[in-house]
């Protein structure tokens, strides 16, 4: 079921309809069914994109572990497991 982008030729509203098989969409601010379809942007999925997630991923999996680190030692140095 595709996802379009449309603006309607009676308001000029311009919004995104699922159209499931020969269904014709709605304007849903006035109803008219007089649309034009536009032209979308598919999802790029570039070798920069993927090296941007990669990136942040890893940014973000390196705070977390450090953050795990400095609460055990937190956690190691409240509880004298030696009963002194």
């Amino acid at each position: 079921m595709p996802l379009f982008d449309f603006v309607c030729k009676t308001c000029d509203n311009q919004f995104e309809a699922l159209v499931r098989g020969s269904s014709i969409p709605a304007c849903p601010k006035c109803s008219s069914t007089e649309l034009e379809r536009l032209l979308s942007m598919p999802f790029a999925h570039t070798e920069g994109t993927h090296n941007n997630a990669l990136k942040a991923a890893k940014k973000r999996d390196s705070r977390q572990g450090y953050e795990r680190v400095n609460t055990q030692r937190e956690y190691e140095a409240s509880h004298d497991d030696d009963g002194h």
